[in-house]
């Protein structure tokens, strides 16, 4: 090499690090089709200020990888309210929430390389051989659930995950005690739907402790972090103290004001719990990725099984993106990106490679954002860093006219729990589609990313396969089931006419208009009735036990519903609540509605009763008649959502 050229790579070099530490991009010396980097960081830093600012975020950190190294990292904001600490991109910790699942998958086919997993190979092979303290239930009789199957979201079990974090480390249980007891039922044949699932990548984590020998965090530090220079980076309970110290704290916001948000430890520390890391750590992570699972001549993983993670190993539908190993696929203007986004209480993130151009982005929040919005905001940036990347102009959908009739109805996500109170949600985030005027459908539900839109409007492109208008999401129906492009760890299944949100809607609303005006006459008229006292003759003692065994259901499900209300009524707490399991209305809806459940049986033995002796004239008959029929109609419907304890 030449003095000249010499000096020139000095200065260059020179000029990055100095880039890098302020937090800026160096000039354009990057690969060949990576982004151009200084005006990139213009567009960044005004898309996340606009965002802190408009969804009420404390702080963010970002990171862009590209060509081999690192072009950007900067942190926005605040750190931690009550100090006023900024946010530092190489220094501030953030809980990554479900991108540790990355990391899990790393960890696993680690164990694939060195021949102790195998990814066809039934699990229970695994928990029984180290004796371990369960074993997977043989639901479906030869269909077991594989190693494979966890990391592409397809065992099939339950999403039941109330109570599974914790506010403090200290209270975390023990991998292995938690899936032992906290098993979720299978509640479809594994290999059949990818449905997001964190029991079993928590069960995918553990295998890893079994084979290896070796506690999951420690594994992860031992084996990735440390090769990788993620030295800011943790799994541990509680962190370590230089960790600690810089942590950012997680807010939501309440009012006028940002409270702490509690929920990020827990057990199950393979889908993200207690996983903490900054920016630049997870920049680290991504150059790896994109260098075949090696970095600065320490590999982590094979370059076969790290495309393996990045290249499709199932699709609920062939015609749109699928998973790979966690990583999942999204098309941006016909390209490939490959994404996981992490979501905790408190904390928000989204990292998504761009395997055509060598890129990577990262972006962390430190706050959920009004309604929820933070999870949304991570999404925008990854849109305009890969339009910014890509530079392709948006191609227009070509119209292709057809039947779209059979494709109406309501549709419940896969992700629905079938075992908690949880399972109340589909009341309203079922999506409803509808038929328009040449070949259109339109959907009305949370089938889109942002919480601003709930309604989209859609063209037929395909048999079965429908562009949406204005944008770029495109949706497929398939045997009863509607799968969507961006997201392909979750399936829509269509609802019988029985099973329609709004006709629940309707019955739960009038009958407990029923049983409330009930009430309030039944009330009022015994406060007057005992103002006469004895002005008319007393009914017999079975027809008193008859209205108060009656009145008692009004009181228990009106009661019932208030709780429920003030359990969902703040959305951005909520999130919280589920996590810790903490609520004393998660524990009294339930009881309150078995309660009801038995007074129901007694009243409607009454009303057989009442019409057999004639108590009352027949219009109370009917009047007790309909609120017993209003009870069984409220408790049909609950028991339906599982709100009966």
């Amino acid at each position: 090499m030449s003095a000249r050229r010499s000096a020139t790579a000095a200065v260059s070099l020179l000029l990055a690090v100095l880039m890098t530490v302020l937090g800026t991009a160096a000039p354009a010396s990057a690969a060949p089709g990576s982004p151009r980097p200084r005006s990139l960081a213009a567009l960044i830093d005004s898309i996340v200020e606009r965002q802190l600012e408009d969804y009420r975020i404390p702080g963010a950190a970002v990171v862009v990888v590209s060509g081999g190294r690192q072009v950007l990292a900067k942190g926005y904001g605040v750190a931690d309210i009550d100090r006023g600490t900024r946010v530092d991109a190489r220094r501030t910790g953030f809980f990554m929430g479900s991108d540790a699942k990355v990391f899990t998958a790393m960890a696993v086919l680690q164990q694939v390389e060195r021949g102790r997993l195998d990814l066809r190979a039934d699990v229970n092979r695994y928990l029984t051989r180290h004796k371990a303290a369960f074993t997977i239930k043989d639901t479906y009789p030869g269909r077991p659930v594989t190693v494979r199957d966890l990391l592409t979201h397809t065992a099939g079990f339950d999403n039941s995950i109330i109570g599974r974090a914790t506010a403090h480390p200290e209270d975390a249980e023990r991998l292995g005690e938690s899936l032992a007891e906290h098993q979720p039922r299978r509640v479809r044949p594994p290999g059949k739907v990818s449905s997001y699932d964190n029991y079993g990548v928590a069960l995918a984590g553990y295998l890893v402790e079994l084979v290896s020998g070796e506690p999951f965090a420690a594994y992860l530090n031992r084996h990735i972090l440390r090769p990788l220079g993620m030295t800011r980076t943790s799994f541990a309970q509680p962190h370590p103290a230089a960790l600690a110290t810089e942590r950012a704290g997680g807010y939501r916001p309440d009012g006028k004001r940002q409270v702490p948000a509690e929920g990020q430890y827990g057990a199950w520390t393979p889908t993200g719990a207690a996983a903490v890391t900054t920016a630049t750590d997870m920049g680290r992570l991504m150059l790896a990725q994109l260098a075949g699972g090696s970095l600065a001549g320490h590999r982590v993983l094979g370059a076969k099984l790290t495309r393996a993670m990045q290249q499709r190993q199932f699709a609920n539908d062939p015609r749109l993106p699928g998973i790979g190993y966690i990583l999942e696929q999204r098309d941006r203007d016909g390209h490939r990106m490959l994404v996981k986004d992490g979501d905790i209480p408190g904390f928000h993130d989204n990292l998504a490679l761009l395997p055509d151009r060598d890129t990577g982005v990262y972006v962390a929040y430190n706050g959920d954002g009004e309604d929820g919005r933070a999870s949304w905001a991570g999404q925008e940036l990854v849109n305009l860093v890969a339009d910014h990347t890509y530079g392709t102009p948006r191609r227009a959908a070509v119209t292709r006219p057809g039947e779209t009739g059979e494709f109406t109805g309501f549709y419940r996500s896969t992700r629905t729990s079938h075992s908690d109170l949880t399972r109340a949600a589909a009341l309203t985030s079922s999506v409803r589609v509808t038929t328009g005027p040449d070949s259109t459908l339109t959907t009305t539900g949370p089938l889109s990313r942002d919480p601003g839109v709930t309604e989209q409007h859609w063209v037929r492109v395909g048999d079965g396969l429908f562009q949406e208008k204005g944008g770029q999401e495109r949706l497929a129906f398939k045997d009863g089931k509607l799968f969507l492009a961006s997201d392909p760890t979750v399936a829509y299944e269509r609802l019988p006419w029985y099973e329609s949100p709004v006709l629940h809607q309707q019955l739960l609303l009038g009958s407990l208009g029923v049983l409330l005006l009930s009430v309030t006459a039944w009330t009022l008229g015994a406060l007057i009735g005992r103002r006469r006292r004895g002005s008319a003759s007393a009914a017999p003692a079975g027809a008193q036990l008859a209205r108060l065994l009656a009145w008692t259901t009004g009181v228990l499900l009106t009661v019932a519903t208030g709780c429920f209300a003030l359990l969902v009524a703040d959305p951005n707490s909520l999130n919280q609540t589920v996590f810790l399991g903490d609520s004393p209305m998660l524990e009294l809806v339930p009881v309150l509605v078995k309660a009801a459940l038995g007074t129901t049986a007694a009243v409607l033995v009454c009303a057989v009763i009442a019409w057999w002796r004639r108590w009352w004239g027949w219009a109370a008959r009917l009047h007790y008649s309909a609120v017993a029929l209003a009870a069984v109609l409220f408790l049909a419907v609950a028991g339906n959502y599982h709100l009966v304890g």
